[in-house]
C-alpha cells in the first residue's frame, strides 16, 4: 500500500488539532514537531485499518445504490403480453 501523505494545509489543521487535543485532554503542551511526529506515526500504525474502512464503507454503499438501481429497473420493466408501447 502507498504511504499515506496529507498536504501541507491537511496536516497543518490535524497537527493543530493534536495539539489542541493534549492541551484540553491531558493538560499538557505538546509542540509541532512532536505533534507531526506523532501524526506520522499513527499514518502509518493505523492509517491502514482506517483507510481500509472507507473502502468496505464505500464498497457496502455502492451495492446499496447497485440495489436500488436493479429495483427501479425492475418496476421499468413492461409486461410483453402488453402492446402498449406507452411507459
Amino acid at each position: 500500500m502507498k504511504k499515506i501523505e496529507f498536504s501541507k494545509e491537511a496536516k497543518t489543521t490535524i497537527v493543530s488539532s493534536v495539539r489542541r487535543y493534549f492541551e484540553t485532554e491531558l493538560d499538557q503542551s505538546i509542540g509541532v514537531l512532536p505533534a507531526e511526529f506523532l501524526l506520522d506515526f499513527f499514518a502509518d500504525e493505523i492509517g491502514a485499518h482506517y483507510y481500509n474502512q472507507g473502502l468496505r464503507d464505500a464498497h457496502a454503499a455502492l451495492l446499496r445504490k447497485m440495489e436500488d438501481l436493479a429495483e427501479d429497473i425492475y418496476l421499468l420493466e413492461r409486461d410483453e403480453k402488453n402492446k402498449d408501447t406507452s411507459p
